[in-house]
């Protein structure tokens, strides 16, 4: 695969560098950022830039904790100067010698990055950009891939409504030999878990198809290319019985016999996974 083309889904996991402008990109997208990345590769190093002092990234905390993202502090030392983006830069040149990468993410907004791109670019390296519609088209047209954020759906943590529903139902099968109120009890802490949650349903969008069925023996390591997720964390021995636990998922088998998953909330999907 070359370094500087867009990698399939399912071909050999890809080394990613994601470094985020939090001044103008939005925590609330960074799940479907990372979602989204999972289809190419494993992000291994995760960055977001900005003078963390200002009251106007005080949301950012959780989801830098839910998505292991670290912090770059820079202070603005002059008004009207964007020290941010000098940091996030000079961070990109330093890992494009230093690590092993084989392609960057790059989440702004600003045209100001399209020299990086290109030296990114001409080194080799794919360039995911990510932003939002004003993004200028220099900086669009300088990625190897740009996505609009609006165009990305974040992977939601089920509601109240949905995880008594799905619990109540599991009670009742008492699958597993599981005692009922011990099966509904543990699938209700599963699918109450927002970053367990979040990760699954992240893994299975990566993963799917345009009937809407992913092939879940994809979709394990899908998921695992956004967070640090193993099964047996949580009392069950494969990907399979987590997403069964949760009862968020379809599990069908095809007639090729490969078992196909969907997210229940995905309306718009085939009945059956196509052959």
């Amino acid at each position: 695969m070359s370094k500087d083309s867009l990698p399939a889904p399912g071909e050999a996991a890809a080394r990613i560098a994601l470094l985020v402008h939090a001044d103008n990109i939005s925590h609330a997208k960074l799940g479907a950022i990372v979602g989204e990345l999972s289809r190419y590769g494993v992000a291994n190093v995760r960055r977001a830039y900005g003078d963390w002092t200002h009251a106007t990234l005080k949301g950012w905390k959780d989801k830098l904790h839910l998505f292991a993202i670290r912090p770059m502090q820079q202070f603005s030392y002059s008004a009207g100067k964007n020290a941010t983006d000098m940091a996030l830069v000079i961070d990109a040149m330093e890992l494009l010698y230093t690590q092993n990468l084989d392609a960057f993410c790059i989440a702004s907004s600003d045209a100001d990055f399209t020299p990086l791109v290109m030296q990114l670019r001409a080194n080799g390296r794919a360039v995911y950009g990510f932003g939002e519609r004003k993004t200028p088209e220099p900086f669009v047209n300088a990625c190897t891939s740009f996505l609009y954020l609006d165009s990305l759906t974040e992977p939601e943590a089920p509601s109240s409504a949905e995880t008594k529903t799905t619990a109540a139902k599991r009670a009742n099968g008492a699958e597993r030999k599981i005692e009922p109120k011990t099966a509904a009890e543990n699938q209700w802490k599963l699918a109450c878990d927002t970053r367990l949650v979040t990760a699954l349903r992240g893994g299975v969008e990566a993963n799917s198809r345009e009937d809407g069925w992913a092939p879940l023996s994809s979709t394990g390591s899908a998921v695992q290319r956004q967070a640090s997720i193993d099964p047996r964390n949580y009392g069950v021995k494969g990907f399979r019985a987590l997403f069964e636990t949760t009862g968020l998922f379809d599990i069908v088998k095809a007639e090729t016999g490969h078992l196909f998953i969907a997210d229940k909330r995905n309306k718009a999907r085939a009945a059956h996974p196509a052959a």
